[in-house]
Formats: C-alpha cells, sequence, structure tokens
C-alpha cells in the first residue's frame, strides 16, 4: 500500500521545489494517512450508502481549508480551493465499495456486513482500490493545501459516490456539477492496479480503461416440481443458455481486431432444492471502447434472448426483459 501511495502522490506534487523536499513532507505525513486508509479499509460502504465515507473525506478536506458541498448527487462531495489566478484543476476519487466478502486475513480486514438490494446480507469491503483512492486523494489535498505558496489557480475536488454501478458521475452532473462549480481546465484521475508491482507508476497513451455498462435481464418461466420437470419451462436451463450463448458474441461476432467483454457477475433464481422457479435474474456488465462495438453486443444480446426464449416455447410476452442504461461512460 504505502510505496503506491508514495509515488502517486509524487507524481501530483510536482509544484514542490526538490524531490528532498516532496521526501521531508511524505515522511511526515504518512502515518496520517497510514491510518486513514485503515480506518476507510475497516468501514466500507456500498454504492448508494456512502453516508460515512463522504462525511469523512469531507471532514478531511474542511479541516484543510477546502470550501465544501456535501450530499452533491447522492453522497458527493465537491471541495472548492481558490488560490488566485491559474487553471481550475479538477481531481476526483470514488467512494463506493464492493458486496464482497473480504478473506485477505489482514489485521484491519473487513468485518462489516451490508443488507443488498435484494435484501440479502453480504460482506462488504473495499477491494476494487477505492480507499487507496481516497487516501492518495486526501494526502495530494493536504500537501498542496501546505504548500500553496509553490502555486496558483483552483483545486476541485471530486468524491464521486456509486462508481461501481455506474452512476455517480451522472447524478452529480444532474445535480448541476459544472454549473454551481468551476468548469475544470483538466481532469486527473488514478486507478490502483493489481497487475503494476509495487513501487512502480503505469502510464498509457490514448485509452486506459473501457466504457462499462451494466445490463439486467430478467428470465420467465413456468414453474413446478423439480420432479416434474416436464410440466415446466424451467427459466435456470433458459437462462443457462442464454449464459452459454452470450459467450459467442465476442468470440464469433466482434471483430478480432476490437477489444470487449461480456461477463455474467450474478446468476439468481429460485429458492428450494425441489422447486423449479418461474423467474431468473442475470446482471451482465459490459466492456467496450467503440460506439458501432457497443451497439452491436446490444444488438446481438436482444436477438439471443428472443431467439432462445422462442425456441423454449415461451409466449412472445414472455422473452427475457433486457434492461439496457440509458447513459453509459464514454
Amino acid at each position: 500500500m504505502k510505496p503506491l501511495i508514495l509515488l502517486f502522490i509524487l507524481i501530483l506534487l510536482s509544484g514542490f521545489d526538490s524531490k528532498k523536499e516532496i521526501n521531508k513532507w511524505i515522511k511526515e505525513d504518512i502515518s496520517y494517512l497510514r491510518n486513514l486508509y485503515i480506518d476507510i479499509h475497516q468501514n466500507p460502504e456500498i454504492s448508494l450508502m456512502e453516508k460515512e465515507t463522504s462525511k469523512k473525506l469531507a471532514g478531511e478536506l474542511n479541516k484543510i481549508g477546502f470550501d465544501v458541498t456535501e450530499n452533491f448527487g447522492g453522497y458527493g462531495i465537491v471541495g472548492i480551493f481558490k488560490n488566485g489566478d491559474g487553471p481550475n484543476i479538477l481531481y476526483r476519487t470514488d467512494l463506493d465499495a464492493l458486496p464482497m466478502e473480504e478473506k485477505t486475513n489482514l489485521p484491519y480486514a473487513s468485518k462489516v456486513k451490508t443488507t443488498d438490494i435484494y435484501g440479502s446480507e453480504v460482506g462488504t469491503m473495499h477491494s476494487c482500490g477505492h480507499d487507496m483512492h481516497m487516501t492518495v486523494w486526501t494526502g495530494t489535498a493536504r500537501a498542496l493545501i501546505e504548500k500553496k505558496d509553490q502555486w496558483s489557480g483552483t483545486l476541485i475536488m471530486i468524491g464521486q459516490p456509486a462508481e461501481e454501478i455506474g452512476a455517480g458521475a451522472m447524478m452529480m452532473l444532474n445535480e448541476g456539477l459544472y454549473s454551481k462549480f468551476p468548469v475544470p481546465d483538466m481532469g486527473i484521475a488514478l486507478h490502483s492496479s493489481p497487475t503494476i508491482l509495487s513501487g512502480k507508476v503505469g502510464f498509457g497513451k490514448g485509452y486506459i480503461m473501457a466504457n462499462t455498462e451494466s445490463v439486467d435481464i430478467t428470465v420467465f418461466g413456468e414453474g413446478a416440481h423439480g420432479a416434474a420437470p416436464h410440466m415446466s419451462i424451467d427459466p435456470i436451463v433458459t437462462a443457462s443458455l442464454i449464459v452459454m450463448e452470450l459467450q459467442t458474441i465476442v468470440s464469433r461476432n466482434i471483430n478480432p481486431l476490437d477489444d470487449a467483454v461480456i461477463t455474467v457477475g450474478s446468476f439468481r433464481g429460485g429458492t428450494k432444492h425441489n422447486i423449479i422457479p418461474d423467474e431468473v435474474k442475470l446482471q451482465l456488465t459490459i466492456r467496450t471502447y467503440k460506439d458501432e462495438v457497443r451497439n452491436l453486443i446490444h444488438k446481438r444480446i436482444k436477438e439471443i434472448c428472443d431467439g432462445i426464449g422462442a425456441s423454449v416455447g415461451l409466449d412472445k410476452s414472455r422473452w427475457p426483459k433486457i434492461t439496457m442504461p440509458d447513459t453509459y461512460t464514454p
């Protein structure tokens, strides 16, 4: 954890007079940041529930003199620090954790349980690195304010909620982010990576990360006793056919020179061993770089779902229902 924090802060603190001065600041502040990181890691909150996380980060900005607006677009945070004439620089972090049980056995591992949207109690952890992002974000703000005599302009510190479900950015934009606060001349963001060695920083030309979309598919059927499957139209079998057929979109429909990912991350259906249910819910994530690839994937998902729905004998009104996002990250 420590080397990544140090290196990312180094990148963003190019206004410091010397490497020696940067190293001195890091030595003085790393204990504070490490404790903050552990606190955030032990107290994760999932998308749309980031109340205490948001409050904690807003408090960090308030302590160092930012003008802070809380609960902006859900639990979003906007911190503004004006320091004379100069560019408007936006630096953004995400706030939310994931509904996953932590199995790292670390002494500071999360033991938090959360009730998810299905009413189930699930483990909760910062398994995507947002705890790291928030720590770096806070450390950068603290360092830049300490050295405010060495730069001029306006800092816009954004804490974005609900990143994991692809909703938080639009929530903040719809709330009027760029009409109520300065429009940035440039924006800065980062993401921790499990594939880059500790002590290294990754840069790239062009795309670094893909557009992401979350798609929901409700697969209908006709329930029956598990010992009488011939009296059902089994949605578990139907959904399984859909899952397998979705795998052919990237391998057989997308140009091999284009990048795309379709992953089924959730398959929910049934309540008991011997009951065939009448409904199954699938949750997908889609990653693309080009609009034409995205549109083709959408088209093929619908064609596959309609075709399989018809082939198992469902009435057209009961073919799988697909919920596509209206907006996406371009």
